[in-house]
């Protein structure tokens, strides 16, 4: 049901995967990755963050990957099953997959083709994801499994989303051995991202109850395209979420994305009634959700819905992938949407590809007064003290 989609590619933003590992690239050991991020200053790792490699002894997929048995499905007639993961509900049949393209019917039985299976794995900043509420300065093992549900036109890893797992390079890289790598390289988190964890739902959720297992947090980068009682799931095992918020039209999820915003509102509010970190991103691409109208309306909810201290971040758009004919989102468009977010009440909204720019920073809600200072991926300044600002004392929700 799902097909290749092919485009062109820019440089690297924030939250793209860098380029995958070669075949024979070594595993770097501990004193070279220490060495590394001590000359990028510590935990809080700049871009370019050092890369982890596909391990020597990992062979790369040469054909369709093992099957692993799936969850959330159902049985219907004639050997046919129906994938109850994500809002889609794929009726599959026999030898046939969902518009995912990593899950199989493989005689009624429904498997995913993608546990334990890697196609990008680095150590980033936590704030390249972006998360800017939760433990600032730190890094992110972060790692992707080819697949997604949806189809963004502005795609940024296209090259992994929208393929077939045999159609690319993949390794194992099992859940334990992700959990101990964090755990003895002391990096705080991993990352399920850049392409859509929801699609590989197992593999996320066997390596967020590893991690956990090793005091290692786990956070979710995901569309937000997923069912309730697996979200559910997820929620008991992850440290945070990030929702890609791409619009609050079902104009926009329709014709940019084959998706409904619906689902969506249901999933971030599902999140916030669980206890959950969330911060929201959305990518501004000009002409297409940039209308002011829809930007207060979209506040408006979130501040209603969500509460005024869930982080929003207005990130700029650069062409890419079916979307270039497109300039890059004007930096007083992404202004005019944090003044406009700030209006209706909401308490941190940040501004996303534009380094150095004041809208990174986190400010005090009460006196406006600068505590965590940022640079693109870098802290310059945490003046935060357990959680709070230093001079009026008031709170700053966010896991620190």
């Amino acid at each position: 049901m799902s097909t290749t989609r092919r485009g062109t590619r820019s440089d690297p933003v924030p939250g793209q995967a860098s380029r995958n590992p070669k075949p024979g690239d070594p595993l770097p050991s501990r004193r070279s990755m220490l060495h590394a991020a001590c000359a990028l200053g510590g935990c809080a790792l700049a871009a370019g963050a050092v890369r982890l490699a596909r391990a020597q002894d990992a062979e790369p997929a040469t054909a369709a990957p093992e099957p692993h048995e799936a969850q959330h499905w159902e049985k219907l007639g004639d050997n046919k099953v129906r994938c109850l993961l994500c809002p889609r509900h794929c009726e599959v049949a026999d030898r046939e997959r969902g518009t995912c393209g990593v899950r199989e019917n493989r005689g009624g039985e429904y498997k995913t083709l993608v546990w334990g299976r890697c196609c990008s794995e680095h150590v980033d900043p936590i704030e390249k994801k972006p998360l800017f509420h939760y433990k600032p300065g730190t890094s992110a093992y972060s790692l992707a499994a080819p697949g997604c549900n949806i189809e963004c036109s502005f795609c940024q890893n296209w090259e992994i989303s929208q393929v077939r797992p045999e159609q690319i390079e993949t390794w194992e890289r099992s859940p334990a051995e992700i959990a101990a790598l964090c755990a003895e390289r002391s990096i705080p988190s991993v990352a399920l991202t850049y392409s859509e964890p929801a699609v590989w739902w197992e593999y996320g959720r066997d390596i967020a109850a590893a991690a956990k297992e090793r005091d290692v947090g786990t956070v979710v980068i995901s569309n937000g395209y997923i069912e309730e009682q697996p979200l559910r799931e997820w929620c008991e095992v992850v440290s945070a979420i990030k929702i890609d918020f791409k619009a609050f039209t079902q104009r926009f999820y329709r014709d940019q994305c084959s998706a409904d915003l619906g689902p969506v509102l249901d999933t971030l509010g599902r999140i916030k009634d669980a206890g959950v970190w969330l911060e929201l991103v959305q990518l501004v691409v000009p002409t297409l959700n940039d209308d002011e109208t829809e930007v207060r309306a979209m506040s408006r909810w979130i501040q209603q819905r969500l509460g005024p201290d869930v982080p929003l971040h207005f990130t700029r758009f650069h062409p890419m992938y079916k979307l270039t004919d497109l300039e890059p989102t004007p930096v007083a468009t992404l202004e005019r949407c944090r003044e406009i977010a700030m209006a209706e009440g909401l308490h941190f909204v940040y501004l996303g590809n534009v380094p150095r720019h004041p809208g990174e920073n986190t400010c005090c809600p009460r006196t406006g007064e600068v505590l965590i200072e940022r640079a693109g991926y870098t802290i310059l300044e945490n003046r935060l003290v357990d959680g709070k600002c230093p001079c009026c004392g008031v709170a700053v929700p966010g896991v620190w």
